[in-house]
């Protein structure tokens, strides 16, 4: 049993002070308001959850922040960024994964995540054909050595595109049939435990045939588990798919299957005012990563209409040009100011924005996670991030601001320490094996930049 005495924390009914949360079998079990502290317990200044980084594709850490040249001929976008993290994942063996993911849920861990939903298409190494899960064990492995909460979601990638029945390329790397893909879920599957859960997803209704994405959707609800999907991302996409099948992707989606509060819908980026409306009524949850949809040059998310109709929300940090939950909330409102001239967008529940963006992402993660219970309450897996109240981001705010600051102040993150299920993985602001990580990943990425895969 572990007790810590908090002088704030933020519960689901908002800021309390002065409480004793204990801790048993990696769950909250108790929490005490209005008490003192005694010689036992464990004292911190500032208590909030940690946030659940809803999407996230681990091997791509290693590109960023190697494709901001200009191409000779001066068109680039996102299909030419992803060539080049194709030529990336042309180079990613099971061991330089592990390292890499290690590196980068490290990261996540240090800048407030708690939990990640690792959204993997990569399932074999280069120049091996033979199925195996060994790419689904270095993920397995460097989210064990982090200390993170894995909820790992296998993805099917089974098509080039629309009208290209087969992969081409580097793609060949992601690709495997249904039945392949369903038995890789199955054996995954029966390795959960309390820190490792399972999701299931499609790459994209792009990548995916209707049948197939039919017969996951199906998995997902027999085996009560998220189901993930990328959609309506890039302009280019949305236009293959209304000639494709004469509907804009969501709507198809909705059309065409049973979305409910299980769906994970990464992006969503391009909807027409009824998609909007009805994404957000079907208690799906859209994953936004708004630091690498502007990288990438996505466009921006309908936020405002969205959250009218109290749609859910999730932030991720995608390919991991930045790891950091705070600024990616305060890139969302940020995109949105700046695109209707106005400044607090994102503040319906609540008049303060960081709070009112925190909560929903708090809510939306576990939801997109798989968790049951989110926030700090009774019951609840005991992820926890504690802050120094009197950093200069803090000092001085009231229970009203005090996550306005957080969001809004692009200064160092004021983390003391991080737990994940009971267990302090981050303690006087730096991760356990935050060394160790940074050697190994710094070997692995001069390995890639000799064999020309990470150039």
């Amino acid at each position: 049993m572990t007790t810590i005495f908090a002088q704030k924390a933020l519960l689901p009914a908002g800021w309390a002070e002065n409480l004793r949360l204990s801790i048993a079998a990696g769950r909250i079990s108790s929490i005490e308001q209005g008490v003192t502290a005694s010689d036992d317990d464990i004292r911190t200044d500032c208590l909030i959850p940690g946030l659940c980084n809803s999407h996230s594709h681990a091997f791509q850490r290693a590109l960023a922040g190697r494709t901001e040249q200009r191409s000779p001929d001066g068109k680039d976008n996102f299909w030419t960024w992803r060539e080049r993290m194709y030529e990336l994942a042309g180079a990613m063996s099971a061991e330089r994964l592990a390292v890499i993911a290690r590196q980068a849920y490290v990261e996540m861990l240090s800048s407030g995540y708690t939990t990640v939903a690792e959204f993997h298409y990569l399932h074999r190494e280069p120049g091996i054909e033979k199925d195996s899960d060994v790419m689904f064990d270095a993920i397995r492995v460097a989210a064990r050595d982090s200390g993170i909460r894995l909820s790992y979601v296998p993805v099917l990638y089974e098509r080039a595109g629309f009208d290209q029945p087969d992969p081409v390329g580097s793609q060949r790397l992601f690709a495997l049939d249904l039945d392949r893909f369903l038995e890789h879920h199955e054996r995954v599957s029966s390795q959960a435990d309390e820190r490792v859960s399972i999701g299931i997803g499609a790459h994209s209704i792009r990548a995916v045939s209707p049948e197939s994405l039919a017969a996951i959707a199906t998995t997902a609800k027999k085996n009560n588990c998220p189901m993930h999907l990328h959609i309506a991302e890039q302009q280019r996409e949305v236009n293959q798919c209304i000639a494709h099948y004469e509907r804009r992707p969501v709507r198809w989606l909705l059309e065409n299957y049973d979305v409910d509060a299980a769906w994970c819908l990464v992006h969503a980026t391009h909807m027409d005012e009824d998609e909007v409306e009805q994404l957000a009524m079907s208690g799906a949850v859209v994953s936004l990563c708004p630091s690498t949809e502007a990288n990438l040059g996505d466009g921006l998310f309908p936020l405002a209409a969205y959250l009218q109709h109290e749609g859910s929300i999730a932030i991720g940090s995608d390919s991991h040009v930045s790891i950091n939950p705070f600024e990616e909330l305060r890139w969302l409102e940020y995109g949105q100011r700046l695109a209707t001239q106005t400044r607090n967008v994102a503040s319906r529940r609540h008049v303060h924005v960081g709070r009112e963006l925190f909560e929903r992402s708090v809510e939306g993660g576990a939801q997109a996670c798989g968790l049951n219970q989110s926030g700090i309450r009774e019951g609840a897996v005991a992820d926890l991030v504690s802050l120094y109240g009197e950093d200069p981001m803090l000092v001085g705010h009231s229970h009203a601001s005090r996550l306005d600051a957080l969001v809004f102040s692009g200064y160092r993150l004021p983390i003391e320490a991080v737990m994940v299920s009971g267990e302090w993985v981050v303690s006087m602001g730096e991760h356990k094996i935050r060394d160790e990580a940074r050697e190994a990943y710094g070997h692995v990425v001069r390995e890639l930049e000799a064999v020309g895969g990470g150039a």
